[in-house]
């Protein structure tokens, strides 16, 4: 079922899946979430990319997408948490040695 390979790290993964991890709801430009665009200038990479990343994280249940056109991404924190901790995309997602906070946080 895997169709992407994690064993190199995943760069543009672990951008896309931090950005919505942290994201909260006062950057939202609506209430249901963040477009894909919105999402892809945040991260500054390709929409495409962007939208080959958020499935990833879809299949793996831990994003939600509502709506059609455009379809609004939001993290699920519960799942993510019921993830198992030798899951490739939670470690990559728990690997925090090279994250820059202060992108995410105002102090």
């Amino acid at each position: 079922m895997d169709y992407y390979d994690l064993n190199d790290e995943d760069k543009e993964l672990k951008s896309v899946g931090l950005e919505l991890m942290f994201l909260t709801p006062e950057k939202y430009a609506a209430e249901d979430g963040i477009t894909a665009v919105e999402l892809a200038k945040l991260v500054e990479l390709p929409v495409e990319t962007v939208k080959k990343k958020l499935n990833i994280l879809k299949d793996k249940d831990i994003v939600t997408v509502r709506g059609i056109n455009p379809k609004y991404w939001k993290f699920n924190e519960y799942n993510f948490q019921r993830l198992d901790e030798d899951d490739d995309v939670f470690r990559l997602l728990c690997s925090f040695d090279d994250v820059d906070f202060d992108r995410y946080f105002s102090y």
